[in-house]
Order: C-alpha cells, then sequence, then structure tokens
C-alpha cells in the first residue's frame, strides 16, 4: 500500500508541477487529479488514505482563514451593502443552477449544487468529496469557473469599458490604499496555525457539522490572524495541498467516470451563461446602488480568487482596494457558509 501511495503522489506531482509551469488555472490540483487519475486508469492501484482528505481541507481551511488582514475590518462596514447583494446574487445562483443541472443531467443534487459553488478551486471538490458529491467532476465544473473568472470576463469587462464607456467615475470616493499584509515568515507562527486550525477541523469533523473540517479550521485560523496577526502558513504548503487534494479525488477516477464526463457538456454552458449573467446584472446592481463604478461592480463578481483579483484589477486600471476585499469576503463566507446551505437543501429534498 506505501508503494501504491508513493506511486500515486509521484504521478500526480508530476502532472501538477507540469500543469503548474504552462500556467494552467488551478495547475497543481487539477494536474495532480489528471496525474493520479491516469494512473489509477492504466494500473488500477492509486490509493491515497481517507485521512489525507481532512490535512487537505484544514490546511485549505487555514489559508483562506489567514487571507483576511485586519486592515480589511475598517472597510467592512462600507462594503456590506455589496457584499450582501453579491452574496445574495450567488445563492440564488447556486441554488437555481443546482436544481437545473440536476434535472437535465445525470448528476446527483449534491454534486450539482457543489459545482456551482463559487469557492476555491483546490477547497470545494475535497469538501464536496466529503459531503458525498463526485469529486473529479465538480473539480472539472470548478475549473471551467475559474478559467471563465481569470481569463474570459476580465477580458470582457476591460473590452466593455474601453469601447461601450462602463469606467464611469463612481458615486462614492473610492478606496484606494494599499491592503496590510501583516502576514510574517515565522517557524512559531507556522506550527500555531497548523494546530489551532488542525484541532478546530477535528473538533468539526467528529461534530458531524457539514464540511466541519474545513470551516472550524477555517474560522479558527481567521480568529487567531486578526487577534494576534501571528498566523503564518507558507505558499509552498498551499501548494503541497492542492496536490494532495486532486491525489484524493484522482485515485478514485475509474474508466466509466471517463465515460460519463460526456454528461457535463451541458452543465458547462449552464455555469458558463449563468455566471457571465451574473457579472453584467449584479455588477450593474452594485454600480448603481453602492458607489462603485460599472468596471468594478462587474470585477466584484467575477469568480476568480481574491489574490489573482488583486493582479488582474491592476491589470485593467482598477485600483479601488475595496475590490479585493469583497474577493476576500466572498471567499471566506461562500466556503464556511453555501456548503451548510447545500446540506440543509439536502435535508429539505
Amino acid at each position: 500500500m506505501l508503494l501504491n501511495l508513493a506511486a500515486t503522489l509521484l504521478a500526480g506531482a508530476a502532472a501538477g508541477l507540469l500543469l503548474a509551469r504552462l500556467r494552467v488555472p488551478g495547475g497543481f490540483m487539477i494536474g495532480s487529479l489528471f496525474g493520479s487519475a491516469a494512473f489509477n486508469i492504466v494500473f488500477q492501484c492509486a490509493w491515497v488514505p481517507m485521512q489525507f482528505s481532512a490535512l487537505v481541507q484544514i490546511v485549505s481551511g487555514a489559508f483562506i482563514g489567514c487571507s483576511m488582514e485586519r486592515s480589511d475590518l475598517v472597510r467592512l462596514p462600507h462594503i456590506l451593502k455589496p457584499a450582501l447583494i453579491m452574496l445574495s446574487a450567488l445563492l440564488v445562483l447556486m441554488t437555481g443552477c443546482g436544481f437545473l443541472i440536476h434535472s437535465v443531467s445525470s448528476l446527483d443534487l449534491v454534486t450539482s449544487l457543489m459545482i456551482v459553488v463559487p469557492g476555491g478551486i483546490s477547497d470545494t471538490p475535497i469538501v464536496a468529496a466529503d459531503m458525498g458529491a463526485d469529486g473529479p467532476k465538480v473539480a472539472l465544473l470548478q475549473m471551467v469557473r475559474q478559467i471563465l473568472g481569470l481569463a474570459v470576463l476580465p477580458n470582457v469587462i476591460h473590452f466593455c469599458s474601453k469601447h461601450f464607456g462602463t469606467s464611469d467615475e463612481p458615486r462614492n470616493a473610492a478606496n484606494t490604499a494599499e491592503r496590510v499584509n501583516t502576514q510574517k515568515a515565522s517557524a512559531s507562527g507556522l506550527m500555531m496555525t497548523l494546530l489551532i486550525a488542525g484541532e478546530a477541523g477535528l473538533t468539526g469533523r467528529m461534530l458531524g457539522v457539514p464540511a466541519g473540517t474545513f470551516v472550524f479550521a477555517l474560522l479558527a485560523s481567521l480568529a487567531f490572524k486578526l487577534g494576534t496577526d501571528r498566523a503564518y502558513l507558507p505558499r509552498s504548503l498551499k501548494k503541497a495541498a492542492q496536490i494532495l487534494s486532486g491525489c484524493c479525488l484522482g485515485s478514485t477516477v475509474t474508466m466509466a467516470g471517463v465515460l460519463s464526463l460526456a454528461d457535463l457538456i451541458l452543465p458547462v454552458f449552464i455555469i458558463v451563461t449563468a455566471y457571465t449573467l451574473n457579472v453584467f446584472i449584479t455588477g450593474r446592481i452594485i454600480s448603481r446602488f453602492c458607489g462603485f463604478t460599472r468596471s468594478e461592480g462587474m470585477l466584484i463578481t467575477t469568480p476568480a480568487g481574491a489574490s489573482d483579483m488583486a493582479l488582474i484589477a491592476a491589470d485593467i486600471g482598477i485600483v479601488n482596494t475595496d475590490v479585493v476585499i469583497l474577493q476576500v469576503v466572498r471567499a471566506l463566507t461562500v466556503m464556511a457558509v453555501f456548503p451548510q446551505v447545500v446540506a440543509l437543501i439536502l435535508l429539505a429534498v
């Protein structure tokens, strides 16, 4: 079994590093999924212990928890309205599209809902699998959303801003102050962060809370970060967790699962259409009622990562820090709350 584990991790890591080198969005996680899946299909001996899933969720939750800065708290009262509009729209989108995908495809309800959750590409699939969804299919559809958010929609926003005058001045003064990154490399901070997130994550798992491992690790690390500013996790650990997450999912892929991927064509169309419409409609609402430019409103609703959004915003000439903070709020809230909503829906039906 140890040889199977080593071979699975090696196949996943090699493919993950290759896709990351090619700058594929979510390359570490998606590459390791493909690599370990290919290994399992060919040799039928891929194996990753179930306990590794809990480890991935703890590390992923801790990273998201550490993404909030104390300087962000000052802006929270000012971004409450756009945050509520954005999150409400995403909740409606997840619920509506989830039921639609379930009704027009062979995907079960939990998988249909989780593929529309606008969370992290490496976090959502492993949480979804823990809740009983088809993790590999969730990962592939999350990759589609990530590519849409990183490569397509920002260019559409920039095109609209340049050719259709969507870069009008905001009604309120934009927040152009830089976010203060307080994360400092520290061995003691790393150990404390992992210890706190690990204990909280295992507690959530024992309590049987839906996605409890991930959610409790997220909330504990968030409290530790905001309370002490000592929380620290190196990016290399995040990359390792992404590779491990992909291997956990890829080791469950079979040839029958690959042949069933044709069922994802219609869900892909639904997801791309829904998120694109959401950017234009919800972005326009935020622009009109919350004092952002149209471009800023559209970028706020773009389903990409918070760290990626900081770079994207600068590339297309947007310097409003609130756009980035709102993306952080989305990541925190979506991954802490939306899985609980999915669990309630499953209980209700």
